[in-house]
């Protein structure tokens, strides 16, 4: 049997999806940016999309600026605000993905920013009370996600929001892991930059999008053209639009069915490994169903010579499965993520997660295999 069970690292593609894209492979291949018909009706599809997700979010149309993913969303955000807004104290957890604390790191190092971290503990809760001292200094840039992509723990960025704005500060999440899983609906929550990528909700790679509050005015991170009204240069990918687009459609439209199955999913597998696997444990709050990213469990493991092959002999078994986030996948670093939660780094660490086409039947297996390679 072939299971696939890193599903925060990509998604497949919903077949819905798929057929959205394909007119604009070979069909209506016209460049946005041209003003004869081919182009001009490019141009109508992606404005027509941008409506899509907009309304699905709750905001207005030009607040959503695309991009070739969350790692570039991520990036303009950042550098970008740095750059226009004046702000020298940025704010973030050690928990972060890579796109924003590599990104931040080097702004620290260049000296552009005063980099300062949030207090989280051993579980990965950010301590509030510590972000409200650390924005009592300065105006100050928050980047904060909203779900974490190793060990599922889910950040309230209602309440962050609020705190940011109440201290005079800009506040940034990406939300990439979270995004199509729950509503996010924007005019409720108090942020000036949201992140999405399309091939975590069963869309394509390659496209994603940035959402920038209207009272937040910065510069472009990619110059060379006018695309994005001015926002972003380059081509719009229109295919890789309709299908992010259609991606969030479908998962707006299936979210309770889609959440209702892969929370089953989840407890089934924290069920079989509690039963099955000796001396595991889970990560974070990966195994607490009501307080983490329903599709993400975050297994620890006992001490032993064999955890360094242990990826590998899943994936002998037929079990695809990530040792944290697939972004630093071919890396001998361990997870910066476990690290920051001091987590003992001779213990093993699988990530688990799950899709809306995942069965009970591979979750099974998957226990019984990873059981087999443990005990």
């Amino acid at each position: 049997m072939k299971v696939y069970l890193d599903n925060s690292a990509t998604t497949p593609m919903d077949p819905e999806v798929f057929e959205a894209m394909k007119p604009y492979f070979m069909e209506n291949f016209g460049n946005p940016s041209s003003i004869h018909s081919h182009g001009r009706q490019a141009r109508s599809t992606i404005e027509k999309c941008r409506k899509q997700i907009a309304d699905l979010l709750n905001t207005s149309p030009a607040e959503i600026f695309f991009t070739s993913g969350g790692t570039e969303a991520d990036n303009t955000a950042i550098c970008s605000s740095i750059e226009s807004l004046g702000v020298k104290t940025v704010i973030t957890s050690r928990l972060e993905h890579h796109a924003v604390l590599h990104t931040l790191e080097y702004l620290a190092k260049e000296k552009k920013v005063d980099l300062k971290f949030v207090d989280v503990d051993s579980d990965g809760q950010i301590d509030m009370n510590h972000l409200d001292s650390l924005l009592q200094n300065t105006p100050s840039f928050v980047s904060l996600m909203h779900a974490n992509n190793e060990i599922g723990n889910l950040n309230d960025i209602k309440a962050i929001g609020e705190l940011v704005t109440s201290n005079n500060g800009y506040f940034h999440s990406d939300t990439v892991q979270a995004m199509g899983k729950y509503v996010h609906d924007l005019s409720e929550i108090k942020a000036d930059f949201i992140v999405g990528a399309a091939h975590k909700i069963y869309g394509p790679k390659g496209c994603g999008f940035l959402y920038i509050n209207h009272e937040t005015k910065i510069e472009p991170f990619i110059h060379g053209g006018a695309q994005e009204r001015n926002m972003r240069g380059g081509t719009e990918n229109v295919a890789g639009i309709v299908g992010l687009a259609k991606a969030l459609e479908i998962s707006y439209r299936d979210m309770d069915v889609n959440r209702k199955h892969i929370s089953s999913l989840k407890e089934r597998m924290i069920v079989g490994i509690k039963d099955k696997v000796q001396g595991a444990t889970f990560n974070g709050l990966s195994g607490h169903m009501n307080e983490s990213l329903y599709s993400v469990i975050n297994v620890g493991l006992p001490a032993t010579d064999e955890n360094d092959m242990l990826l590998f002999n899943l994936d002998i078994k037929g079990v695809s499965a990530s040792g944290g986030s697939a972004c630093a996948s071919g890396s001998n670093i361990g997870s910066h993520v476990l690290t920051a939660l001091g987590v003992d780094p001779d213990r093993g660490a699988i990530r688990f997660s799950f899709s809306k086409y995942t069965k009970p039947e591979e979750v099974d297996y998957a226990v019984d295999a990873l059981a087999e390679l443990m005990n």
